[in-house]
């Protein structure tokens, strides 16, 4: 029995959780792939430094950023590393938590506990840019026949290095997420939905974090 992929789920120290140096958590995620036991070590949430520093211990085969359409901090930072050392990008909620599904109204409230409340792009002015950029990416998808998650992820699977985890409640959703694979976008309709995007982006500050915890 072994582990594909062994991923380290935030940076040591976030949230004010307990500081391990990285030298020490890299030694022993080496260890089991020495061992056998992993084939594989990612990172996520790590920056740019962070996946640096981590290297400098072992090779890592993998970041998972939070990377999508509307939130594209990564393409700054972490990426341009990435595609210099050949670092896989997995990146979850790439579907912005199905703000790019096209669901959710401009007047929408979420049921208290929801943790989308406290999303960024959920919020005050972000979320009425989100709903002026879906407004704009519908023609392109009705064009192609495809829904707006579909293209949504089409776009994003075409960035480098880049792949896709997309949520889904039933098999019927995981079915249309996996079919995304068939949209194809020519290059101009990539630049075209790049800068939809940007209607919402060049609005956000530089931290990384989606959520005001």
């Amino acid at each position: 029995m072994f582990t594909n992929l062994y991923q380290i789920h935030w940076p040591s120290g976030t949230f004010g959780s307990e500081v391990v140096p990285i030298e020490e958590t890299m030694s022993a995620l080496n260890r089991l792939k020495e061992q056998g036991k992993i084939r594989a070590i990612g990172v996520s949430n790590f920056s740019r430094s962070q996946l640096a520093e981590a290297s400098q211990y072992g090779r890592i085969d993998s970041l998972q950023p939070p990377y999508s359409l509307f939130w594209r901090q990564v393409e700054q930072d972490a990426m341009p590393y990435c595609v210099e050392h050949n670092i896989s990008i997995i990146a979850y909620s790439s579907l912005a938590q199905g703000l790019l599904t096209g669901k959710f109204g401009r007047e929408h409230k979420f049921q208290e506990g929801d943790h989308r409340s406290k999303n960024k792009l959920f919020n005050g002015d972000n979320y009425q840019r989100a709903q002026q950029a879906l407004a704009q990416l519908r023609p392109i998808a009705e064009r192609h026949q495809c829904t707006l998650a579909q293209l949504s992820l089409a776009w994003l699977m075409s960035q480098p290095q880049t792949n896709a985890i997309a949520g889904f409640r039933n098999s019927a959703q995981a079915i249309q997420n996996a079919q995304a694979v068939e949209v194809k976008l020519s290059a101009d309709e990539l630049q075209d939905i790049d800068q939809i995007g940007r209607l919402v982006t060049d609005h956000l500050d530089d931290n990384p974090v989606m959520w005001n915890f």
